[in-house]
């Protein structure tokens, strides 16, 4: 075969093998794709979710402070409840005597050995027991509020790491594309240069553009495993673990037309609102309790038992019922500082309150034009990604007729690159837009 025919046939075969279609994968390649994909364990987003509620030591530490004001109510409760006791005494001294120091009264003292019973029954204390149970009860609401919202962040987390999981691979598939388009390009420049149809400063660009691909593509894999090991810690597990995600195929809906009714689910709904309002009711029924301080308590007392073991001036039993009521007079204004502190401290969880519900509504705001404008990159990048895609293939067309040169051929294969990878991007970027927007306003899942 003569030198220009074979030049004509190179040059043929060139010109009708598109440069950005992605290469057939090796027989090499395609068996350890299929080894890794047997390896991998196949994740879904619920699987991700509830692997996480069960392992994460956060939602654990959440439930056990729910528990643990729960006790506190059983605390409080006590008050309430009669106070039973057995008693146990046994004396031995000198027959009649009297304590004389340390004390106003002189009461007897009689060699024992007795037994018995007592009984404490609070009759009223004007209202500051029952205070102090409903302090105790809305803590303990507030406490299963912050549980809610702790499990609210760490779905919130899982499912970001998730969709960026999910986002670099996709960024990796990307990359190995343009690997392949650029290294096919390389292959034939190289063999139009060996037959002096091109230059060797066409080869030498087409090289360069190979190398960017190729970092490129290190960057790209270096994001997916950093996106994996940050998957696997938020899972609970202490090392990477190997996972094949599995991406949901739920179509993408377009976001709230409108942002007021967000913003008023979010403060109705948000368990970081409901946990500060549960808060604030505490510290009222807790302020309440403290003034209710200066108002007297009324017990009653009952005891009974039985001396086997006595002076012959003592019974064989006894037994006496009665009431106590102590009126507090002046206790160096301890009572008034206690009811002033706790004044201000519901005063401190109001303005914790504000602050929180106009945070959460600047949050609602933001989240839902990150969402609309995620929404319109869309369609945005998916026009220019179609329009990169068309300009390359005029600038291949071009370079294979000799009208245009690598310079303009390679720059619209780093466009046609770039334009994909936005594209890739967008799609996720949005479900991440649409997650936290869920976030924000308590969604429930």
């Amino acid at each position: 075969m003569s030198r220009p025919v074979f030049s004509l046939l190179i040059l043929f075969a060139f010109a009708c093998t598109p440069t950005h279609a992605q290469a057939p994968a090796s027989p090499a390649t395609s068996q350890t794709t299929d080894q890794t994909s047997q390896t991998a364990t196949p994740l879904t987003l619920a699987q991700a979710e509830a692997t996480a509620l069960k392992n994460n030591p956060q939602i654990t530490v959440g439930k056990l402070r729910a528990l643990v004001a729960q006790q506190y109510v059983r605390e409080s409760r006590s008050a309430l409840l009669p106070n039973a006791s057995l008693s146990l005494t046994a004396v031995d001294s000198n027959p009649g005597s009297r304590l004389a120091a340390g004390f106003l009264n002189n009461p007897i003292l009689f060699p024992r050995a007795a037994g018995g019973a007592s009984v404490t029954q609070l009759v009223t204390d004007f209202g500051r027991s029952t205070n102090l149970l409903s302090s105790s009860e809305f803590s303990a609401k507030a406490e299963d509020q912050n549980a809610a919202a702790t499990r609210a962040d760490i779905l919130l987390v899982v499912d970001q790491a998730f969709y960026n999981s999910l986002d670099t691979q996709a960024l990796v598939r990307v990359a190995e594309e343009t690997v392949q388009a650029r290294q096919t390009l390389v292959d034939k420049v190289q063999a139009l240069a060996q037959a002096k149809l091109k230059s060797d400063l066409d080869l030498s660009f087409a090289k360069v553009e190979l190398a960017r691909a190729k970092l490129l593509l290190l960057e790209a894999r270096n994001n997916s495993q950093a996106a994996l090991a940050g998957l696997s810690a938020i899972l609970g597990y202490p090392t990477e673990q190997d996972f094949q995600l599995v991406e949901e195929t739920a179509p993408l809906v377009a976001p709230a037309p409108e942002l007021q009714p967000l913003i008023q689910q979010a403060l109705q709904q948000r368990p970081e609102i409901r946990a500060l309002q549960f808060q604030v009711e505490s510290a009222q029924k807790f302020g309440s309790a403290e003034h209710d301080l200066w108002r007297p308590t009324v017990n009653a007392l009952g005891v009974v038992g039985e001396a086997p073991v006595r002076d012959n001036h003592i019974p064989n039993w006894y037994g006496a019922v009665g009431v106590n009521i102590n009126i507090p007079v002046f206790n160096g204004f301890l009572n008034n500082a206690r009811a002033k502190a706790a004044d201000l401290q519901t005063e401190v969880d109001r303005q914790k309150l504000r602050d929180l519900q106009n945070t959460i509504s600047r949050d609602v705001r933001v989240s839902w034009q990150d969402t609309n404008r995620a929404y319109e990159r869309l369609s945005v990048t998916k026009q220019l990604r179609e329009q990169a895609g068309l300009a390359l293939d005029l600038a291949q067309a071009r370079y294979h007729l000799g009208l245009g040169s690598i310079v303009e051929f390679t720059q619209a294969e780093l466009q046609k690159t770039e334009a994909d990878i936005a594209d890739t991007d967008a799609t996720y970027q949005y479900r991440l837009t649409q997650l936290a927007l869920a976030f924000t306003i308590a969604a429930p899942k």
